[in-house]
This record gives structure tokens, sequence and C-alpha cells, in this order.
């Protein structure tokens, strides 16, 4: 069954259209990746069955995997509802409270940050919105490429395209020199050398599972004056994911996502304002099928 769920925990510190964030105590947090799913800025009556586990179990992967190249918030994945409650269920308020069995394995508990309002996306493929403007103008972010490049063309070399977070809508494309002006040269610095880093690192990994990132999105914060990755990481929902065997220059790619939702939205004449339709079991199937395959090359694991 999908987790869709509004908790009724205490301490509720954020909801957003698939994580719900809770206080913990002492500069702690506990997120529950749920399944609920959201295509053009609208969240569907109905979930994804086990999105949120793959998110959830693959942003902890990468943390992990990459902490020698950053530091993040993630203090554990919680694998084990007993061990939540038995170490953290008295914590959560005045009186004991035990963590729904739900929260197994859909749950981080992760340090506060002081979030950073950028979205640092990084391009290592000319797709999606990139391959869009490109077209039309030869530019990526405004930054001119050379003439040539084909629909799904892997870049000379990976590109930085920070933007500003909106709270409703898509976000805004901002240069490096803006977001110098916003954060500091020094962490602007630091910040865009260290998305390349881990999108290198990680692009390199998956292309031996089998899988290429085409671009992915990262958000940063600072927890104690350090500037660390928060959030998630290199989940379908924050990457786009090609099978490296069905790669083929010139064309739109299959993702490991959620795209057969929205292709199957934009086809039923739905005008991409709430509400959302029900989604046909078949596309809801096919769409947790891909979260499911993804995270099984990537990590060799079964769901």
């Amino acid at each position: 069954m999908s987790i869709l769920r509004e908790s009724n925990l205490p301490n509720l510190y954020h909801r957003g259209k698939v994580r719900d964030t809770y206080e913990m105590g002492n500069d702690l947090l506990l997120i529950i990746t749920t399944d609920r799913v959201s295509a053009f800025d609208v969240v569907m009556p109905g979930g994804i069955p086990d999105k949120g586990i793959v998110l959830n179990q693959l942003s902890g992967f990468w943390f992990d995997k990459t902490s020698h190249i950053m530091p993040n918030h993630m203090l554990q994945v919680v694998d084990d509802i007993n061990w939540l409650n038995r170490v953290y269920g008295e914590k959560v308020c005045v009186s004991y409270y035990s963590y729904p069995p739900y929260a197994e394995r859909r749950s981080m508990i992760v340090r506060r940050a002081e979030r950073i309002d950028i979205e640092c996306v990084v391009r290592g493929y000319l797709s999606g919105s990139a391959w869009a403007e490109y077209k039309q103008s030869g530019s990526v972010s405004g930054m001119t490429l050379p003439k040539g490049f084909k629909e799904s063309e892997k870049l000379s070399e990976p590109m930085f395209t920070p933007t500003i977070k909106a709270d409703t809508g898509h976000d805004q494309p901002i240069t490096v020199e803006q977001m110098e002006t916003l954060v500091g040269k020094s962490v602007a610095n630091d910040i865009m050398e260290k998305s390349l880093a881990i999108y290198d690192y990680a692009a390199q990994y998956a292309l031996s599972r089998g899988i290429i990132i085409a671009d992915t999105k990262m958000e940063f914060g600072m927890i104690g004056g350090k500037l660390s990755l928060i959030d998630e990481l290199l989940t379908p929902d924050s990457s786009r994911f090609w099978d490296a065997e069905k790669y083929s220059l010139g064309k739109s790619q299959p993702s490991f996502d959620k795209q057969p939702l929205r292709d199957w939205l934009t086809a039923s004449g739905w005008n991409k304002e709430p509400p959302a339709p029900e989604l046909p079991p078949k596309i809801v199937k096919e769409t947790s099928e891909r979260y499911r395959e993804a995270y099984r090359m990537l990590t060799g694991k079964e769901m």
C-alpha cells in the first residue's frame, strides 16, 4: 500500500510535496519520505508504492558514499522502528511516544541545518530544459555553447547551473555571479566545486552500474558553521537517470523516474491545475517499477 498519510506525529517542522519533517530536539530532525508524487508542481491524489523507501534509501546510500567529498546532514537511516523508539521515542515530546511502523525504511535522522535557498544543478548531458534553451539560443543558463550539439549529447565537461528556490512554480536560473552576491564568493566557490566533484564521482560510479546520470540537483546548508549537503541526494526525483545500454544520441531518453506518469497526464488533456486526475493502476505500477529498478541497479540490492 502506498504511504501518503499526513502523520499525526508531534512537532511537525515542515511538510513538503513528498517529505514530512519533525523536530526531535537537540537540533535533530526526522525526515519521513512518503509515497506522495507530484507532477507539473501538483501533488497527485494517489501515490507510487515504495517510492518513498527508494528515495530515502538511495539518499542514505549516496550520503554515505560521498561523505569523503563533503559532509552532510545524515546521522542515521531508520531501518528498525524498534531501535528508533528505544533510542529516540521519549525525546519527541514530554510524554513517551512510539513512532509508527510505516516510518521504517523511509525515515532518516538528520542534523538541523541553516538552508541555503539555492538549487545547485550539475549537467553532464544536454537534455530537458537545457536542450530546449540550447535549441532556441545556443546557450545553457545564459552560457554560450559551441554549435552542433545534439539532444542528449554528453557535454565536454559538466556545467554548474544554479537556480533560486521558489515557494511555488519552477525555480529561476541565476548566474554564478548572482549566487556570489547572495552567499558570498567563498561559499559560492565551495558550493560549485563540491557540486561538480560529487557529480563526477557519482557519475563514474553509476556508469559502472549501467546508469548514466545526465544531470542532478543538490542542496546545501550550514551546520555548525560548516557547509554541508542536505535534503536528498542523487535520487530519481532529483536526477535524470538513463539506462546506459539504451542510450541513443539525438533524441530524448527514457528515465528511471515518473516519466510514465507525466506522459499519461499530458496525453489525458489535464490542464495541469489542481485537482489532478486519479492515476490508472497500470501507470502507478510502471512508475513504481522504474524507481525500484534504479535502486536495484545502483545498489545491487532488491527492494
